[in-house]
């Protein structure tokens, strides 16, 4: 080769480039199975993905700003909580410090190679950080009442109820990161919106929400008031993270409609079922004896009210019919968009109308 002659680059990355190659179209973009570039960000053709990364982005906060001081004293008092609350946290933090970390590992390691449009992977960058700071907080609150840390982190493999949520959450989720997986056939698409239903729908949609209504009722009667509110957060980020996923599953719904057959609608309504059974066992396990005003009853309308938001969210009819919601203040948990003065320990000013006090 001559001194003249220069050497053709070579390429890396997701997919080739090309020099000169025809102009990217906004039809091009798609959220699975993209032949257009996926470094080329704009022009935007999903506006509710960059919508939700830019909401995110403001939705800031750091797990170590809130202060556990009355955590820690209550939790070694003698007389500060029963065995039941005690458990109630422990379990908490066992199963969500785990929780949190696969959703992460799925996300950086599977979910974002799947999604092939570059708005929606803005928003999966910033859920991935959102997920590595709520691990961050669970360890903050084991560190800052000295658990036993080898205990709190064994209880998914130790602990049935946990257990089982785990293994069910791995299992439907394993093709995402199975490195011979690639999307494009119709069978593998289907595969892929089954197994983002399940993470997305299932296993943060419903999984989490006995744990969170567990934690944030101790803290609507002034016990540990740190952790609740880190759980407060962590429900907000989760809400947004829900709500991001199901316009996923259903923008690739519109996109491939040929995918949404009866016989997976029928599929996906049993995983769906069975997800709701499997969170109402962790109830009666984290409560058996019944809790600050709550029973595991209650927590089987919960979930069935949660179910069916979830299956008229996808486009599926409900299941439960006639149940509805025994906690409703726990949507105002969800819904309100807070201001927090981080020198104090409690809410203070919100965005949107409403108030909410921890001793009601």
């Amino acid at each position: 080769m001559s001194d003249t002659t220069m050497a053709k680059p070579k390429v890396s990355g997701l997919e080739s480039l090309e020099f000169g190659a025809a102009r990217i179209r906004v039809d091009d973009k798609k959220i699975i199975n993209c032949r257009a570039d996926l470094n080329q960000l704009v022009p935007f053709k999903y506006d509710w993905a960059w919508d939700k990364y830019l909401k995110a982005c403001a939705n800031h906060w750091m797990p170590n700003e809130i202060n556990m001081s009355a955590d820690i004293a209550l939790w070694n008092s003698p007389d500060g909580l029963t065995a039941d609350e005690r458990e109630i946290i422990e379990r908490n933090l066992g199963f969500f410090s785990t929780a949190d970390s696969l959703v992460a590992n799925n996300l950086v390691l599977a979910v974002y190679r799947h999604i092939t449009n570059p708005e929606c992977r803005q928003y999966l960058l910033r859920q991935a950080f959102e997920e590595a700071l709520h691990t961050h907080a669970y360890q903050y609150v084991i560190e800052s009442l000295r658990m036993d840390e080898a205990k709190v982190f064994n209880m998914y493999r130790e602990i049935p109820s946990v257990a089982t949520k785990a293994a069910w959450a791995l299992g439907y989720t394993e093709s995402l990161g199975d490195p011979l997986f690639a999307t494009g056939t119709p069978e593998a698409d289907q595969r892929l919106l089954r197994d983002l239903i399940a993470f997305y729908v299932v296993f943060e949609g419903i999984f989490f929400y006995v744990g969170f209504t567990q934690v944030l009722s101790m803290g609507r009667r002034n016990k540990m008031v740190g952790t609740a509110e880190q759980f407060q957060y962590i429900l907000r980020d989760e809400s947004m993270h829900l709500n991001f996923g199901i316009d996923v599953i259903n923008q690739i719904k519109i996109e491939n409609p040929h995918l949404w057959t009866a016989a997976f609608q029928k599929e996906i309504i049993a995983m769906v079922k069975e997800g709701v059974n499997l969170e109402y066992q962790y109830a009666i396990d984290t409560m058996p004896r019944g809790i600050l005003g709550l029973n595991a009853a209650m927590f089987q309308d919960y979930l069935q009210y949660i179910a069916n938001r979830r299956l008229l969210q996808i486009g599926l009819p409900e299941e439960y019919p006639g149940v509805t919601n025994p906690f409703p203040w726990m949507s105002e948990m969800i819904d309100l968009k807070k201001e927090k003065n981080f020198f104090e320990t409690r809410v203070t000013e919100y965005q949107t109308g409403g108030t909410l006090s921890w001793e009601d």
